[in-house]
């Protein structure tokens, strides 16, 4: 550990929308906030091609580039951003310490987490090969299913979310394949019959995915497995959408902040604070409903605020 210790009025822990965000009011509010960006610089967002559907941009703008304006107008500001990521928190006190990879020690008034969450991926080396190339892989239909408008893809996930993306998504493509690793949804009743009725949604239960197919730019079909069976079947296909959960980037919260039982930050209805005096939470880390940029930047804005009222009532 450090010997030394850098007191700060506001430190934002996370990037993306949320943080970006929360870094750009809590400086235009002279809280000289500190922003720590995490190990992923720009969070979700750096891992999508397109994004079309942020207020502002009439020609779209890629996910890693619309995260370098948000970082360039938070400093144009005065924010400090810096690379590094939380590694451990005490908030048992007044003063919120927060430790950054277990060397520097903070000591800041008011803390505005923006960690976000994690999509689980399946971890096949086909999966990741075009999730990075950003050839047809994706863990957001709302995000990225308009890309796929008339065309045939493949939805992976049993659960509510899968379902209610596998329907988004029959809205817009042609043909959806729906592949279920067991016998059953773990879907509510309502959320599986959706699925079940929509004509153009196929569903292949006890199916899992084996090799994510393509041309080594874009994706082009899906080879699958009936576990029952062994049977190999190749489904053409040029997306391919994983539905099976996020995980919320908040282990090191835990001992503090009240979490739900999937590790989501619970706030207080209708704002930014948790169960913390002088701890906020903005973006995904809270949010298991929504999860889209926009929705993370007004919560950003929202700690922002919550964190200057918070100070000017202990002034």
């Amino acid at each position: 550990m450090s010997d030394t210790i850098e007191k700060v009025k506001c430190l934002i822990i996370g990037s993306g929308p949320a943080g970006y965000t929360a870094a750009i009011y809590a400086a235009r509010a002279n809280m000289n906030p500190v922003l720590y960006q995490g190990q992923q610089p720009g969070g979700q967002l750096t891992t999508t091609n397109e994004v079309e559907n942020f207020p502002g941009y009439p020609e779209g703008v890629t996910g890693p580039e619309m995260m370098v304006q948000l970082q360039e107008q938070a400093k144009r500001f005065g924010s400090d951003i810096r690379d590094g990521w939380a590694t451990k928190v005490d908030f048992s006190g007044d003063i919120h310490k927060v430790w950054i990879n277990d060397t520097i020690e903070i000591h800041a008034e008011t803390v505005i987490i923006s960690t976000g969450a994690s999509a689980k991926y399946l971890g096949l080396e086909s999966e990741q090969y075009y999730l990075k190339l950003g050839g047809g892989v994706s863990a957001c239909a709302v995000c990225d299913g308009f890309f796929y408008r008339n065309q045939e893809v493949v939805i992976v996930g049993a659960g509510d979310s899968a379902c209610e993306e596998a329907h988004y998504l029959s809205k817009l493509c042609k043909k959806v394949t729906m592949l279920v690793r067991s016998d059953k949804f773990r879907a509510s009743k309502i959320m599986a019959e959706r699925v079940q009725k929509t004509e153009n949604i196929e569903i292949l239960m006890n199916t899992e995915t084996e090799e994510v197919l393509g041309d080594g730019q874009v994706v082009t079909g899906v080879k699958a497995k009936n576990r029952a069976t062994g049977e190999i079947t190749e489904i053409p296909a040029t997306g391919f959408f994983v539905a099976i959960g996020h995980k919320p980037n908040t282990d090191i919260f835990a001992d503090y902040i009240t979490l739900d039982e999937t590790g989501y930050i619970v706030n207080v209805p209708g704002s930014s604070k948790t169960n913390v005096a002088g701890v906020f939470v903005a973006g995904d880390a809270a949010d298991h409903v929504y999860r889209q940029a926009i929705t993370a930047a007004g919560t950003g804005c929202m700690a922002a605020l919550d964190a200057e009222r918070y100070i000017a009532s202990k002034e």
